[in-house]
């Protein structure tokens, strides 16, 4: 399958799941991500509501490993950055949160 690319950062193999892609493009406006590649969606019971969710879970060889759950939905997400969690994780919640 065949890659593309939004802004050249976002790498879409699968579908996004609802909500998410404004989230995610306004991260990849910071410099320090290089891309972020949203892996395949699983339904799950924990993730109700529409406001999205995305926790920071394992450091990978590229950066890190992330879970965004919204609508009933969950999906991986991998960031490729030098960013520590901590620093990540801040600009994560802070674009999260910004409308």
């Amino acid at each position: 399958m065949k890659l593309r690319a939004s802004q050249g950062k976002l790498k879409i193999e699968h579908s996004i799941i609802e909500n998410l892609r404004p989230v995610l493009e306004r991260i990849l406006l910071h410099p320090e991500i290089r891309s972020i590649i949203p892996g395949v969606i699983r339904h799950v019971r924990d993730a109700k509501g529409k406001q999205v969710t995305i926790r920071v879970t394992v450091q990978t060889r590229n950066g890190w490993k992330a879970i965004a759950l919204a609508s009933g939905s969950r999906q991986e997400l991998f960031i490729s950055t030098d960013l520590e969690k901590i620093h990540l994780e801040g600009i994560i919640e802070y674009e999260s949160a910004a409308k």
